[in-house]
């Protein structure tokens, strides 16, 4: 099954995908792939607001920082992120790998994104309502409850190579 259907199965069945891109073999080119694509997901889903709180000339200027931030700094955040949700797990008695950890915290990022490009949706359609508040809420949400799933997975997996 492709990426699509993947990300489909992780909002039903977040351990079992997860399982499966494990059982792939640590992959750091992979792992990156899941990384950036959720990052831009998540930087396109931004355009409608930053198309309707600037004018035409000054779209360029402003879309700057956030492709910036979320092509640049927050792939350097998320590297931490899921560091310090690995050394978390190892504190509780978990027994994965850095790369493992590292693919949780990526997958489920890419996992969540295509409700966040919903939420922005929502939100161009009928602006900024309580609505949108609560469709970027569950975008939030389903992100962290397929993170913890896919998090326990691959730090109750048998330890695989350090990477």
């Amino acid at each position: 099954m492709g990426i699509a259907g993947d990300i489909v199965r992780s909002w039903r069945f977040p351990r079992r995908v997860m399982r499966k891109h494990l059982a792939d073999g640590p992959r750091e080119d992979r792992a990156l792939v899941f990384l950036m694509s959720a990052c831009l997901l998540i930087f396109l889903s931004q355009w409608p607001a930053l198309m309707r709180a600037t004018s035409a000339e000054g779209f360029e200027a402003r879309i700057v920082g956030p492709l910036f931030g979320w092509l640049f700094v927050a792939p350097l955040f998320l590297y931490l992120l899921a560091a310090l949700s690995h050394i978390v797990a190892k504190a509780v008695g978990g027994h994965g790998s850095w790369f493992a950890a590292r693919l949780a915290l990526f997958w489920s990022l890419l996992a969540a994104a295509p409700l966040w490009l919903l939420s922005a949706l929502a939100s161009d359609q009928i602006g900024a309502t309580i609505l949108t508040n609560i469709a970027a809420g569950l975008a939030l949400g389903a992100f962290v409850v397929i993170w913890m799933f896919s998090l326990i997975e691959a730090e109750s997996g048998a330890s695989e190579s350090e990477v």
